[in-house]
């Protein structure tokens, strides 16, 4: 059966309020206008690409859960699930696709509690600190296990 050429991209708690949330942190550019910049992407690479955003860990973990049903790569930016979802990191090692997991900012530059990544583990790589690169460069690695 052949890979499914369709890229779920996921986006956890706080990431609808980018452009306001710490510009100084996270850019100005709002999830919607990174969304648009990942769309077009997806369209030069030959993929298909569908994006959502929650706040709510048991929506990602179900996404998670139900995503090899339909897409053949995952790029996730967990937010701040990065660090505290066990939930989330099962629900990725149980899902059995390439996920790829990518933040805006550098994570290891940050808190302390922002360097421990319980996801990364069970990720085939991680993107971090580059701003809306992060999700480019995530989606091309992705596109690469397709």
């Amino acid at each position: 059966m052949a890979k499914k050429k369709k890229v779920l991209i996921l986006n956890g708690p706080n990431l609808n309020l980018l452009g306001k949330r710490q510009p100084e942190i996270y850019g100005r550019l709002t999830l919607e206008q990174i969304n648009r910049k990942i769309h077009a992407l997806a369209k030069e690479l030959g993929v298909e690409v569908e994006i959502r955003q929650s706040n709510s860990e048991g929506e990602l973990v179900n996404w998670v859960q139900e995503s090899p049903k339909q897409f053949g790569a995952l790029v996730i930016n967990a937010a701040a699930y990065t660090h505290s979802s066990v939930a989330l990191r099962d629900a990725l090692a149980a899902a059995g696709i390439p996920a790829v997991e990518v933040h805006i900012s550098n994570i290891h530059k940050r808190e302390e509690f922002r360097k421990q990544s319980l996801i990364a583990e069970v990720v085939i790589g991680q993107i971090t600190g580059f701003g809306v690169q992060s999700y480019l460069l995530g989606l091309r690695a992705a596109v690469e296990y397709l």
